[in-house]
């Protein structure tokens, strides 16, 4: 479990599984199971982003939708505080006692065309929330849509048109207006600017940094691009293969890395200046599949730094400097580089 000592917690994740059975045969028998979330913790303080990063098929995604129940968790709590001041565990909520939260908890989905159905006018899609929790007096649901479009840049007179007549980017913005409709407190984002240009995602992530200040919204960002999450992030939070290796502050995570596996994502960062050359380390062999995990650290196959230990204890999620937490059991002695620090990525 992981406490923090500063800030008012949101949500707080403790030892979140999400096992997925592996059936064969004409009986349908389980004979193993995905682990695609591995006994996961982390917390989101009230107004900040929380960046939730790692290659694809790491577990990012299915956090998020555990988080928000879209998926039951195998096992876990998932507490939430309230808006009336209570702690509540959505992990153990049945679908009727969830039903009320979900006005401040929603998400923003990755491909904005996929989750538009294309029948619904605006009007039709970013009211839906608000007709189905209580707002039923057409008036007054155009009004707070007209609002709502202006909220995130777009023209009230276009909540007539339908998901098509849009660009991508005004289409991401149709998903951020339905995702507020309801004033929600948390948004979990998931990869919302992958599929957009990045003229139009610098566009939209300067757009949810402006509406988290005016509206005081918490962020979950679930991204792969870590560009990105530079831009947005408070803090960080690396996955690999369903658990977090490392989490810290964004400055702290990008500057002085103390996991092999961040260190190794940073350097795949591309850096804007032609006279920099690329100092990209290309991790050895595939990433484990979350099936059939390795013993002790998952990540040591790959890891330029293992050691006997690493194959076969697993280490545990350790806050080594002040709300700086890693996995690995060499984290106080590797010196590794950072996107601002000199040096090459050796151990002393």
């Amino acid at each position: 479990m992981i406490t923090t000592a500063n800030g008012q917690k949101l949500l707080e994740v403790n030892n979140l599984k999400k096992y997925f059975p592996i059936r064969k045969g004409f009986l349908r028998k389980t004979v193993g199971y995905v682990r695609a979330v591995d006994d996961v913790s982390f917390y989101v303080n009230e107004g900040e982003t929380l960046g939730l990063v790692g290659e694809s098929g790491c577990g990012k995604t299915t956090t998020a939708r555990c988080i928000l129940r879209a998926i039951d968790p195998t096992s876990g709590q998932i507490r939430f505080h309230t808006q009336d001041n209570r702690l509540v565990d959505i992990a153990a909520l049945s679908g009727a006692e969830i039903r009320p939260l979900r006005r401040e908890m929603q998400m923003i989905f990755q491909d904005p065309f996929a989750s538009l159905n294309p029948r619904m006018t605006l009007l039709d899609i970013v009211g839906e929330p608000l007709l189905v929790n209580g707002v039923t007096n057409s008036r007054e649901r155009t009004e707070r849509v007209a609002e709502i479009l202006g909220l995130v840049g777009l023209r009230p007179e276009y909540m007539r048109r339908y998901p098509h007549a849009f660009s991508g980017g005004q289409r991401q913005r149709i998903v951020i207006a339905r995702a507020l409709a309801l004033h929600p407190r948390l948004v979990v984002a998931d990869e919302p600017v992958s599929a957009l240009d990045v003229s139009v995602q610098a566009q939209v992530l300067n757009l949810l940094l402006e509406l988290q200040q005016r509206l005081h919204l918490t962020y979950l960002f679930v991204a792969h691009d870590l560009s990105v999450v530079n831009h947005i992030s408070d803090r960080v939070a690396v996955m690999y293969v369903g658990k977090i290796v490392e989490m810290a502050p964004t400055e702290e995570i990008f500057n002085a890395p103390r996991h092999p596996y961040t260190a190794a994502l940073l350097s795949a960062v591309p850096v804007a200046d032609p006279r920099v050359r690329s100092r990209m380390t290309p991790l050895k062999g595939e990433v484990p599949s979350p099936a059939n995990p390795p013993s002790g650290c998952y990540f040591h196959p790959r890891c330029p730094h293992v050691i006997d230990r690493c194959r076969t204890d697993p280490p545990p999620l350790e806050e080594i400097t002040p709300q700086h937490f890693v996995s690995c059991h060499r984290a106080r002695e590797l010196q590794l580089v950072g996107l601002g620090v000199g040096g090459s990525n050796e151990s002393q």
